[in-house]
């Protein structure tokens, strides 16, 4: 890496910190406080409107990852082109952002659906209640699962993208003999 990429590798790890720590937050905070509501029928509605609210955050989120991302792709394409294990990196997270991005998309689609449901009385978000219609039951057994999956995809992107910065460490002294990348 010959030179410094603050702006494209800030905008790829601010927005994947913003998207994974979102999807967290909102599994744990958001869906549950909003499962404590006392009357079950508020339950749906009150997360939809804190996902609602939260969307245009996620959005920017996730373009500025992309395109931070593209941008360190294209100020390493030397150094990908010479290192295996970086251009190995560089494809995994590659499918692994677009499955996570998948499961973001598929997880708002869903939870547009669930709040079209709002009314109806429920045992939590993801817990269907005594007078839960079986559609809105489908969607909430399908939540409860991608709620989890979003963040667990962006956690590992995290570790994959420390590992590039290590990739990216030039290698000093008596390790440089050692070091894969120098043979």
């Amino acid at each position: 890496m010959t030179g410094r990429n603050t702006v494209v590798r800030s905008l790829h790890d601010v927005g994947l910190a913003l998207w994974a720590g979102g999807a967290l937050m909102g599994a744990v905070g958001l869906n549950g406080s909003a499962s404590t509501a006392k009357d079950p029928r508020e339950r749906v509605a009150l997360a939809s409107e804190g996902w609602k609210r939260w969307a245009p955050v996620q959005v920017a989120a996730l373009v500025a990852h992309g395109v931070g991302g593209a941008g360190l792709i294209l100020g390493n394409k030397a150094r990908l082109a010479g290192q295996p294990e970086g251009r190995t990196n560089t494809i995994v997270k590659l499918a692994l952002t677009g499955v996570a991005a998948g499961t973001t998309l598929y997880s708002g689609i869903l939870g547009k659906k669930m709040s079209d449901h709002s009314g109806e009385a429920t045992d939590g978000i993801t817990e269907a209640g005594p007078g839960t219609s079986a559609q809105l039951e489908a969607q909430q057994r399908q939540q409860r699962v991608l709620q989890w999956v979003t963040p667990a995809l962006t956690a590992i992107l995290i570790v994959l993208a420390a590992q590039q910065g290590e990739q990216q460490r030039p290698v000093a002294g008596w390790m440089a003999r050692f070091a894969p990348h120098s043979r």
